[in-house]
């Protein structure tokens, strides 16, 4: 969850190094037609309100664009002058504003790919056993990684099993003191808060067609002024209450305990943390020994999207 260093910071989302080159990616990708993330899977319960007319489209070179229903999120500016002056309370992992369960009957698998020199690869074993058995998964995706897999990214944003969530611009715990987790160094300010969600929210959005809904920091450490502002934001912050890989450190036997414990309640309202960018790690097998088990004792599994109401 926290294994990899963030970059320096920027005083502005303008200033932030490399966010033209991750829009121009996403962009690039974007008017291939690609599927929208928020796009249902096949038999998934879905919470989301119908409406009987049908929205306007408009054609922006050769990729639908589908009017956005959210109101705007507020400026840097707004964040800064609405949220500079609050003093955190709370510091972790659980903490007010934050989700780390839902109301649902299912359980939500959730798997990190947080970017970076050494977290940009792809666990394709895990995504084969997660197709193969139909379970659908969010994966949070951090800005890097989008920049250093950008076909592979497209794929995954078309394919209606998954749905994508920001994993912020640089992986950094999300705090407006500057706190760190695991020896990352947190965000320092209101403004920084902004910038680690809204630099990669906007990469999302290009390559989406649509903004995500949910975010996790990285190390999914949180204060609770920095979980208000990404609420703020009209995103959800999200949290677990299962760690299954331990950060993609956990070995394959380790895995297949951890996310088995979600049986015991048959998965109702579980989010389970992993990783899907540490190929070498013991996770896929983890997930190959344990989720046939789990399917055969009537665990059901849905996206976070399906579980939480809009």
């Amino acid at each position: 969850m926290g294994e990899f260093q963030p970059g320096g910071r920027s005083s502005g989302t303008s200033g932030l190094p490399g966010r033209r080159s991750l829009l121009a990616v996403a962009a690039g990708l974007a008017v291939t037609g690609l599927a929208a993330c928020a796009q249902q899977p096949a038999g998934a319960p879905s919470l989301r309100p119908t409406s009987a007319s049908t929205p306007v489209v408009e054609a922006v070179g050769q990729r639908p664009v589908v009017p956005e229903t959210r109101p705007a999120p507020p400026s840097r500016s707004q964040v800064v002058a609405e949220f500079s002056g609050r003093k955190p309370v709370e510091w972790g992992l659980d903490v007010t504003g934050v989700v780390s369960k839902t109301p649902s009957t299912h359980a939500v698998l959730t798997f990190d790919a947080c970017g970076g020199p050494h977290g940009s690869d792809c666990d394709q074993r895990l995504l084969k056993t997660l197709r193969m058995l139909n379970v659908p998964a969010t994966l949070f995706v951090n800005g890097r990684w989008i920049k250093a897999n950008p076909g592979l990214a497209a794929d995954l944003a078309a394919d209606p099993l998954f749905e994508l969530g920001n994993h912020g611009f640089r992986h950094e715990p999300l705090s407006v003191t500057g706190r760190s987790a695991y020896g990352i160094p947190g965000t320092a300010s209101a403004g920084e808060v902004y910038d680690e969600i809204m630099g990669n929210q906007e990469v999302m959005e290009h390559l989406c067609g649509k903004a995500p809904r949910f975010f996790r920091a990285g190390t999914a450490y949180y204060d609770d002024v920095a979980a208000a502002i990404t609420n703020a934001l009209g995103l959800v912050p999200v949290s677990f209450t299962v760690n299954g890989d331990g950060g993609a450190t956990f070995p394959a036997p380790t895995v297949a305990t951890e996310v088995g414990k979600i049986a015991a309640g048959r998965g109702s309202g579980q989010i389970v943390i992993s990783h899907f960018n540490q190929p070498a790690g013991g996770t896929a097998e983890g997930y190959a020994r344990v989720l046939p088990s789990l399917l055969d004792r009537g665990v059901t599994f849905a996206r976070l999207g399906d579980t939480l109401p809009l």
